[in-house]
């Protein structure tokens, strides 16, 4: 078990349940079906690319973890770096590989793993690139809805909102290590796109097709991101436990976009919440 821990580390594994729930929401909302085995693999795939993703990121940051992060994985020579880019690149490989051959279309798959790949080698020299972050887990849904449907128009609107959520989380997370209050445009800026899952959600409400299950899944996701967004202003590091509750929080933005769809499922993700904070506790989910 202790080899493996450095690994884990790397795969910020406390994270994958996210990937799993937004795979299995842009399927059902592509019109795919449970019972479908394929949903299965594309779980894999996406299991393989986001771990691929993850440790990539370690790899191109290990100089800067050399210098501001000595604990983790490889400054402090739990792993050698080579082994930690040739285990990447396997995985990002492997993940786009079974993705397009159970079906995904090859140019949106191969949009995912540049962006994933773009970001990885250059979000600590652009500032920008947290949209960047966000386009990964959009486009993560538009590549299993492709495998299902080629009018993946229908599922735009829940990606944009994925996508949007994971952008605030990203400006979150990189004024971790400041000191003070969260400045005023960047905390606006974050705390928008946090709440714009739950903005287009509400679009529900106004034509009068919102459910129960939705309504329910709702309130606790605008509590959960009023709580995070809240803590977040006192600055330092309450910041860092408020990115740890939002990424745990992925799960309620799937729930949101399924839960007219299958609401057992909803609340299902509904309950992985509080049991990825419990994880967090053992592997660090940033």
């Amino acid at each position: 078990m202790n080899r493996l821990t450095p690994w884990l580390q790397l795969a910020r594994i406390s994270n994958l349940p996210t990937v799993w729930t937004n795979v299995t929401a842009a399927w059902l909302l592509a019109g795919g079906q449970l019972a479908d085995t394929r949903l299965y693999w594309f779980i894999l795939a996406g299991s393989l690319l986001y771990t691929g993703g993850m440790i990539l990121n370690d790899a191109a940051d290990a100089k800067f973890d050399h210098e501001h992060r000595r604990e983790r994985p490889i400054p402090s020579g739990r792993v050698k770096l080579t082994t930690v880019w040739s285990v990447a690149l396997v995985l990002l490989l492997a993940g786009a590989t079974l993705a397009t051959g159970f079906g995904a279309a090859p140019r949106i798959t191969a949009f995912l793993v540049a962006a994933i790949v773009f970001y990885d080698l250059y979000h600590k020299q652009w500032s920008g690139s947290v949209i960047i972050m966000g386009a990964c887990r959009a486009l993560l849904y538009l590549t299993v809805a492709s495998a299902v449907t080629l009018d993946i128009d229908k599922i735009f609107l829940p990606a944009l909102a994925l996508g949007a959520y994971i952008v605030g989380i990203t400006l979150a997370a990189r004024l971790e290590h400041r000191n003070g209050a969260l400045p005023p445009m960047s905390a606006l800026l974050a705390f928008g796109c946090l709440y714009l899952p739950a903005i287009i959600s509400a679009r529900g409400f106004a034509s009068g097709h919102a459910s129960t299950a939705q309504l329910i899944i709702l309130g606790a996701f605008a509590m959960l991101v009023a709580y995070a967004t809240h803590a977040m202003r006192k600055g330092g590091p309450a910041i860092g436990k408020s990115v740890g509750l939002l990424l745990a929080g992925i799960p309620l933005v799937d729930a949101l976009t399924i839960s007219n769809i299958s609401a057992p499922l909803a609340f299902a993700f509904l309950a992985l919440v509080p049991f990825l904070r419990l994880w967090q506790r053992w592997v660090a989910a940033t």
